[in-house]
C-alpha cells in the first residue's frame, strides 16, 4: 500500500439534473421496448440517441426497459407484455407481419412513441433522389397506418428546418398529463423542422416560433404533440436530434413523461430540472469522505453510477465531521487513511453510528483511526497494521495482482452479494490483518498474498457496517460487479435497500 499525502483540487462535479422517482420493484415498472437499428446516417446517429433516451428513461425509474435493433423479426407474440414502443428508426419498411404487429399493439391500447427523423422517409414512400434530397415516386408505396399513427406527414418538398439553434418552447395545452406543474416554456438545443401537414384529430401541446433569419418560415411550427390509434395512445415531437438535443431538461421531460402518458394516460415521473437536486425520500444521503491516500479518477465514475444515491464529498476529516452528522445522511462511505483520529471525529462517528448510521469502508480506509479500539475492533471489526506493533507483526500488501474473490458458501443471497456473481480482479492484496471475531465474512479469496476475508459486515449491533477491501485500481472501480457490490453495500447500511 502506497501512502500518500494529498491536497486534492477538483474542479466541480458532474452537474447532476436529473430527479430521481422513488426505487420500484421491476414487476411495478411500465415494460417498454427502443424500436432502432437504422437511421439516415450521418445525420441522425441511432447508436448515440439510443444510449440518451435509455440513460432519460432509466434515471426516471419508471420503465423495464429492452431494446431491439432488428424490428424487422416484431411479432404480436413478441410485443406481449410490454405497454410502450419507442420509435428511434428510419430506414427501410418493415416486412407486413412486422408492420401489422405494430398497428394491432397501438390499437389494442398499447402507446407508442416517435420523435424527429420518423417524419420522412421510407414510411412515407420517399426515396433519396440524385441531389439526395427526398422524393415522392409512384412506384413507391408507404405505410399508410404510420402516417395515421403520429398524425402527420411532410411533403418531401417541404422537408426542412431552420438552421439549427437554441430556441423556446412554449407550452399550448399546460392542462394536459405531460405539461401540468412544467414551466409555461422551456429552452431546447435542436432542428426547429417545419411545414410539417397535420391531421385534424392531433392534440398540439407545443409549439416554437421558426425564425426566417436562420432559414425558417417566420411562423409558430407544431413542436409536440398527440394522437389517438384506436384504443391507443401516441406521443410524438419533432425534437430529438442527437445526444445534445436530449441533454436539454426540457426534452428530456418530453421523452419521460410523453412515453409514461402513452403507456398509462397518467404521468406521475416528476420533473427534470437544471442544477442540483434535492434528495428525495427513498434516496441514500451519502457521505463520501477522502483524505490521506491517492485514488484513480475512476472512483467519481463509481460514485455518478450509483443508483438512487444523493452523495455529497468531503476532501478531509474535518470537513466532514465539523457539524453532526445524524439526519444530514443515511451512510458514510470513508475512502480516507489516517491512521490518528481527533477527538471531534470520534464524537461524530460514534454519534452517528449510535444512532443506526450506516458505514461502509473501503479499500485503505481499514488503515483509518487505528489509534481508536473501539472503532477498528467493535465497529468496522478490522485494523491493518502499517507498522508492527507488540503482540503483531505489521501487515502487508502488493500492488498489481490478479485474483479470484468469491461469495462464502451459504452468503450468495445476502442483499450486499445480490447480482455480484465472482470477481477476478487486478487489485492489491492485503495479508496479516487483525479481523474481530464477531464479522460476518461476505467475500472471500484464496489467494496466498491475501488474508481469507475481503468483505464482511462488521460486528456493530447499533447500526449495519460494511467494509470491502476491494478499490485500489481504477480497473477495479469500473469492474461492473464491484460497482454492483458497492452500490449494494450503501443502500443496504442504509435501511433503504428495497428493489430497484
Amino acid at each position: 500500500m502506497q501512502r500518500k499525502a494529498i491536497f486534492l483540487f477538483w474542479s466541480g462535479l458532474l452537474l447532476l439534473f436529473s430527479s430521481i422517482t422513488p426505487v420500484m420493484n421491476a414487476d411495478q415498472k411500465l415494460k417498454a421496448l427502443i424500436i432502432t437499428g437504422q437511421t439516415d446516417l450521418p445525420y441522425h446517429v441511432w447508436q448515440e440517441t439510443t444510449v440518451s433516451l435509455r440513460s432519460i428513461l432509466n434515471r426516471s425509474g419508471r420503465f423495464d426497459l429492452r431494446v431491439t435493433e432488428e424490428p424487422r423479426g416484431i411479432t404480436r407474440a413478441a410485443l406481449q407484455g410490454y405497454k410502450v414502443l419507442i420509435l428511434n428508426y428510419n430506414g427501410p419498411r418493415w416486412p407486413a407481419e412486422a408492420e401489422t404487429a405494430i398497428e394491432a399493439f397501438v390499437t389494442s391500447g398499447g402507446g407508442l412513441v416517435a420523435f424527429h427523423q420518423s417524419s420522412y422517409g421510407e414510411f412515407f414512400g420517399q426515396v433519396k433522389g440524385p441531389d439526395g434530397r427526398w422524393q415522392e415516386r409512384e412506384t413507391v408505396t408507404g405505410w399508410t397506418e404510420f402516417r395515421k399513427m403520429i398524425g402527420a406527414w411532410w411533403r418531401a418538398e417541404d422537408i426542412g428546418h431552420a438552421r439549427r439553434t437554441v430556441f423556446q418552447v412554449d407550452w399550448k395545452d399546460r392542462n394536459h398529463p405531460i405539461s401540468r406543474g412544467l414551466p409555461a416554456s422551456f429552452v431546447a438545443n435542436d432542428e426547429l423542422y417545419h411545414k410539417l401537414q397535420l391531421s385534424s384529430q392531433v392534440h398540439v401541446l407545443a409549439d416554437g416560433l421558426s425564425p426566417a433569419n436562420l432559414g425558417g418560415t417566420g411562423r409558430r411550427e407544431p413542436l409536440v404533440w398527440t394522437n389517438r390509434y384506436g384504443k391507443g395512445r401516441v406521443f410524438y415531437t419533432v425534437l430529438g436530434h442527437d445526444t445534445l438535443s436530449w441533454y436539454e431538461p426540457g426534452t428530456a421531460n418530453l421523452l419521460a413523461r410523453g412515453t409514461e402518458w402513452s403507456a398509462t394516460g397518467k404521468v406521475t415521473i416528476p420533473p427534470v430540472r437544471r442544477g442540483r437536486r434535492e434528495a428525495g425520500e427513498k434516496d441514500v444521503r451519502l457521505l463520501v469522505v477522502t483524505e490521506g491516500h491517492t485514488y484513480p479518477t475512476e472512483f467519481y465514475s463509481l460514485l455518478a453510477s450509483l443508483p438512487h444515491v444523493f452523495w455529497t464529498h468531503a476532501v478531509s476529516r474535518k470537513e466532514a465531521f465539523r457539524d453532526s452528522l445524524v439526519g444530514r445522511y443515511d451512510t458514510v462511505l470513508l475512502h480516507d487513511m489516517g491512521e490518528k483520529t481527533e477527538q471531534n471525529t470520534r464524537n461524530r462517528l460514534k454519534e452517528f453510528v449510535e444512532s443506526g448510521g450506516g458505514v461502509v469502508s473501503l479499500h485503505h480506509a481499514i488503515v483509518d483511526y487505528t489509534d481508536w479500539p473501539w472503532w477498528y475492533r467493535e465497529v468496522i471489526g478490522g485494523k491493518y497494521f502499517v507498522q508492527a506493533t507488540e503482540g503483531h507483526a505489521a501487515s502487508s500488501y502488493e500492488e498489481g495482482i490478479e485474483f479470484l474473490v468469491q461469495s462464502v458458501s451459504g452468503k450468495e443471497n445476502h442483499p450486499v452479494l445480490r447480482g455480484v456473481g465472482p470477481l477476478w480482479v487486478h487489485d492489491e492484496v492485503y495479508k496479516g490483518m487483525l479481523h474481530s471475531p464477531g464479522i460476518e465474512v461476505l467475500m472471500e479469496t484464496s489467494h496466498p498474498g491475501n488474508d481469507r476475508p475481503v468483505v464482511y459486515v462488521g460486528p456493530y449491533s447499533k447500526s449495519r457496517i460494511v467494509y470491502i477491501q476491494l478499490g485500489h485500481s481504477g480497473d477495479t472501480m469500473g469492474n461492473p460487479g464491484f460497482r454492483k457490490l458497492v452500490s449494494n453495500a450503501v443502500r443496504w447500511v442504509s435501511g433503504k435497500e428495497g428493489g430497484e
